[in-house]
């Protein structure tokens, strides 16, 4: 995953595997259009990169978060439909709700004007 300043993030593990539950509660999507979501939804900000989006997809499945069926893309050409599973709804309101958690609390202390704890 990269951005579109071409710099690579410091991202949580699992934070990729996070964003696909979230793309695929809108329905089931192949991958192409998976990642396209993340980047259009991120103002272009967040470039998933092909090979990391499928590892994330197959490990999701592999989970039971995710399950895939062949079907016909918006181009009728075969493509691979993926969506979430009863466990990846459970998963995706779970991390949500820690991810949530946790960008606010960096965020306080991003915007913070002073610290709290001095030597």
């Amino acid at each position: 995953m990269g951005t579109a300043a071409g710099t690579e993030p410091m991202l949580l593990q699992g934070t990729l595997d996070l964003l696909v539950l979230r793309t695929l509660a809108w329905g089931p999507r192949h991958g192409y259009a998976v990642a396209r979501w993340i980047r259009e939804t991120s103002d272009d900000v967040i470039l998933v990169e092909d090979r990391a989006l499928y590892l994330a997809l197959h490990r999701l499945e592999e989970n039971g978060l995710i399950e895939s069926e062949w079907g016909l893309s918006e181009n009728n050409r075969r493509a691979r439909y993926y969506q979430l599973t009863a466990a990846g709804k459970r998963q995706l309101q779970n991390k949500a709700a820690s991810w949530t958690r946790y960008v606010a609390a960096v965020f306080r202390i991003l915007e913070s004007a002073e610290g709290r704890a001095q030597a």
